[in-house]
């Protein structure tokens, strides 16, 4: 980012076929990251919450490495779960991947995520100070 604007990560994809957002985006030293899904990169879905949440935080972790970063980057997450039931089997995987100081999180249910998926997590993560622009 040599502007000052935001600088965009690479567009997501789900096998193989490009979706309509980046991956992330930087603005200043905050990452934005789209919500991931448990898809695998073959584009399947696993069944049950443990494998779709386990999954889920693979293809975040993907995420904030393609930035430099790493879970202990993240300073807040938002949950969507298509069944509040299922809370307690998510905070289980998550916990696996977080640790203290734990980041900020809201966490609610939905009517439904996209391809039936089971959970949805959307984060953002402190980058570091902006290079500055040269002169």
């Amino acid at each position: 980012m040599t502007d000052g604007g935001p600088e965009f990560l690479s567009r997501s994809t789900l096998a193989g076929r490009l979706l309509p957002f980046s991956s992330a985006v930087r603005i200043g030293d905050i990452l934005y990251m789209s919500g991931q899904m448990g898809f695998r990169e073959d584009g399947s879905l696993p069944g049950d919450m443990a494998s779709q949440a386990r999954q889920t935080m693979e293809n975040i972790r993907a995420v904030l490495a393609s930035a430099s970063l790493g879970f202990r980057d993240v300073f807040h997450c938002t949950v969507m779960l298509a069944d509040m039931g299922q809370w307690a089997a998510f905070n289980e995987v998550y916990l696996e991947y977080f640790s203290d100081p734990l980041p900020t999180r809201s966490a609610f249910g939905v009517s439904g995520l996209a391809l039936g998926g089971l959970v949805e997590l959307e984060c953002q993560a402190y980058a570091g100070q902006t290079p500055a622009s040269p002169a």
